[in-house]
């Protein structure tokens, strides 16, 4: 063991950590879901390239000497190359709206710096974790800062999935373009559609979310670095913050802007709250997009049995040959998780006070969880279960054949009345649409035929073509 001293006095660190004392009082004071903020590398990357970006913007001011510049700087890209993330272990929920994230990212970085420059661990007269690496920063810009790099590195991660997602949907759509089959509302046949038409809507549905989750990214662009404790740049540069921007685009790769108001951006977790209501949106639509899957393939014999799923485990340990669409539901479950984020989010912004809002572990943890889990189960939806989709081509026809819904497409040339007998003797004979048309003499069998064609019956009427059916009279 080593031993540290903060302003609470002597605190003993393991003498083989990065860390130091202001860590190891956060792992103290927040045992509480016992995950370490490591597991969202991106913000552990974020936090390096902050750093690494204020060192850049403070030796250009003369602030910061070359040598002490050069190590925190090699320490940070070593931890963006994926080193030292086990160092980074404070509690992802924590007191002191990220105080002790920012400590941690200072200290590991500080004492990687003194090992670079030939120094022990913890001497910190040479590379200090505050005096240096903290230079010019508070937790109220740092912390905000990295969450809205690391969320937009989340982002880009997410909508990739998400557009791989909506183009295995309409592949599917092209391939099942063909196939009739029956709509539904509210669970009771409607009218005749395509399985392609109704993949298609997916991948839709799919590209939709994917446009506004692209647009809510783009809010996370402005940034309060420079802002300091509560925006109004105490103890930075006058040139800080617009430097620090500069570099920190410059390491990111992102589109970065200083706030036009500091004080207000240190303060408004708006564009977290926006993000949270598109992964909701997002969330319930793929929810709403597996349960028509689930609906789709039940069965496979007693229920609706249109499409296939893929087999991919076995469905149950006491009833053999089962295959249950577990793909579906894991993705459901990530919904109803991301729908709770969202409900915690919403309540840690509505909570803040005043120069700042102390809740940001919360929201950051909560927007972490619902892009990574979202982008797993849109990856996991499509490689699992959408592009090994199978479709039951003659069961579908022959229940449009069975269905009491072909009366609609029926109405323009028989009338409404007629139509409503025609499905109500249906109905009470058990009898099928066509037959009893024809037995009424209501179409002929060219007429009947005509109609009956998938392009007909899936979409709107047109006059060229020969569709010059008249409605029988009464």
């Amino acid at each position: 063991m080593r031993v540290e001293h903060d302003l609470l006095g002597d605190h003993e660190v393991p003498d083989g950590a990065y860390y130091g004392v202001h860590t190891a009082r956060a792992l103290d004071n927040f045992p509480i879901t016992g995950t370490p903020i490591s597991r969202h590398p991106e913000l552990i990357v974020a936090l390096a390239c902050v750093k690494l970006a204020a060192a850049r913007a403070n030796r250009r001011l003369g602030l910061l000497s070359a040598e002490r510049a050069d190590a925190i700087e090699a320490a940070c890209r070593e931890i963006t190359a994926g080193r030292w993330h086990d160092q980074f272990v404070v509690d992802v929920i924590q007191g002191g709206a990220g105080t002790s994230t920012n400590m941690n990212a200072n200290e590991v970085i500080a004492n990687r710096a003194l090992e670079l420059l030939g120094q022990r661990r913890g001497d910190y007269l040479h590379v200090h974790p505050l005096e240096h690496v903290n230079l010019g920063q508070s937790t109220n810009d740092v912390y905000p800062t990295a969450v809205k790099v690391a969320v937009q590195f989340a982002v880009h991660r997410l909508h990739v999935a998400m557009t791989e997602l909506k183009g295995a949907f309409a592949e599917r759509a092209l391939e099942f373009g063909g196939h009739l089959k029956m709509g539904r509302t509210q669970l009771q046949d409607a009218v005749p559609m395509t399985l392609g038409q109704e993949f298609g809507s997916y991948a839709v549905m799919v590209g939709e979310d994917a446009d506004r989750l692209r647009e809510a990214g783009q809010l996370l662009a402005e940034i309060n670095l420079g802002g300091t404790a509560i925006g109004t740049g105490l103890n930075a540069h006058s040139e800080y913050a617009r430097l620090a921007c500069e570099e920190l685009s410059a390491a990111t790769e992102l589109p970065l802007v200083t706030a036009t108001n500091l004080v207000e951006a240190t303060q408004d977790v708006g564009a977290f709250v926006q993000l949270s209501g598109v992964l909701k949106r997002t969330a319930v639509k793929l929810s709403k997009i597996c349960n028509d899957l689930r609906l789709l393939s039940s069965g496979p014999r007693a229920g609706l049995g249109e499409i296939n799923l893929p087999a991919v485990q076995a469905g149950s340990s006491i009833m053999p040959g089962k295959v249950n669409p577990v793909i579906p539901e894991v993705v459901n479950q990530v919904a109803f998780e991301v729908v709770g984020n969202d409900v915690a989010i919403s309540m840690a912004a509505e909570a803040g006070q005043l120069q700042l809002n102390a809740f940001e572990p919360i929201i950051a943890h909560s927007l972490f969880e619902s892009l990574s889990h979202l982008t797993a189960a849109c990856d996991t939806l499509r490689t699992r279960c959408v592009v090994g989709i199978t479709a039951n081509v003659a069961h579908m026809k022959a229940m449009v054949d069975r269905s009491i819904g072909l009366v609609t497409a029926l109405n323009r040339y028989i009338g409404y009345e007629a139509a409503t007998r025609l499905a109500t003797d249906a109905l009470t004979a058990d009898a099928d649409i066509c037959s009893l048309v024809l037995d009424r003499g209501l179409l002929t069998a060219s007429e009947l035929e005509a109609i009956m064609e998938p392009e007909t019956l899936t979409g709107p009427w047109r006059d060229a073509g020969g569709d010059t059916y008249s409605r029988p009279s009464g």
